[in-house]
């Protein structure tokens, strides 16, 4: 009699486990319910749909027409214009990566020495985040003006020739990176600026007891401290500049000569002008691989050299 009791009694507190069990797990679904459909709508289905069109030749409507496996991949690497574009990209993501990283953390070494007028400084170097791409572009479009121009205007003042900062083709590209470079400075100032403020400040004052150099301290403490802030802008720079678009479009068209048509910008153009979506789904795809290439090369030549605490 007991054991039957005992018996029925354990399955009903397993009965309760299980049902208890359940809940939690439609509980956790119902959580991560809106993230997945979200994902699922924005991010996998059109990653999916751009591999399938990847892989055919399409009309003028974007409709798949003939299957072609990789073709299209393979007469993509023989384009000269999309070469010409990929080594574009190449150079212009270095310059935007390396120019916002020095100038973010040059800033923030400047603010850090907690001088008169800091927080003034520091809240205009910031404010770049609430600044849209097309409000950017067209503040910079007025200054790159070839005759009324503020750049013009200041070299005039140095009685040096203007520059033709978006019709030259020397000079064209170098335009786009200060622009982006400028609008990514913002989020990098504020981040690298909270990593300097969190640097042991023992650390520098054992320093300067043993009468260690500026040069040595920057080295030897500076920058292992806040190498894991400066990884993470490093990355997270590159893989913008990579996706830059909005400047392009607005300032120069990828002219002239195509001297700063990124990747991004080609994409646009055989989707959206050229009407070759077959074509530009490839290209997507390859920059795609591109972004994560270059990102796990990052993580593995640099990540070594970050001293997380």
């Amino acid at each position: 009699m007991d054991y039957a009791f005992s018996s029925a009694n354990h399955a009903v507190v397993k009965h309760t486990q299980l049902q208890q069990k359940l809940k939690s797990h439609l509980a956790a679904m119902g959580f991560i319910a809106p993230s997945a459909i979200f994902l699922g709508v924005f991010v996998f289905y059109p990653l999916v749909k751009t591999v399938y069109y990847s892989m055919f030749l399409t009309n003028a409507l974007g409709q798949p027409v003939k299957f072609i496996g990789l073709s299209n991949y393979g007469t993509l690497l023989q384009d000269k214009f999309f070469m010409k574009s990929l080594l574009t990209t190449f150079i212009f993501v270095f310059m935007v990566t390396l120019l916002t990283t020095v100038s973010a953390l040059a800033l923030a070494m400047v603010t850090s020495k907690h001088l008169k007028g800091t927080t003034l400084f520091r809240t205009f170097f910031a404010s770049t985040m609430g600044v849209s791409v097309s409000v950017a572009s067209v503040l910079w479009l007025f200054i790159f003006q070839p005759t009324t121009g503020v750049s013009d205007m200041v070299l005039n003042l140095l009685h040096l020739p203007p520059i033709h900062w978006l019709t030259d083709n020397t000079w064209s590209l170098f335009a786009v990176i200060l622009t982006v470079v400028w609008m990514n400075l913002g989020f990098s100032f504020l981040a690298l600026t909270g990593a300097l403020e969190n640097v042991a400040t023992p650390l520098y004052e054992v320093a300067d007891i043993e009468g260690v150099t500026t040069w040595h301290k920057f080295y030897h403490i500076t920058l292992p401290q806040i190498s894991p802030t400066l990884f993470f802008v490093g990355t997270v720079t590159m893989i913008n500049a990579f996706q830059t678009f909005g400047q392009v479009d607005l300032l120069t068209k990828g002219g002239p000569n195509n001297s700063t048509n990124l990747i991004v910008y080609q994409i646009y153009k055989d989707a959206f002008v050229n009407l070759n979506v077959g074509k530009a789904s490839t290209e997507s795809i390859v920059l795609a691989l591109l972004i994560a290439l270059v990102t796990i090369a990052q993580f593995k030549l640099t990540e070594k050299r970050v001293m997380y605490q």
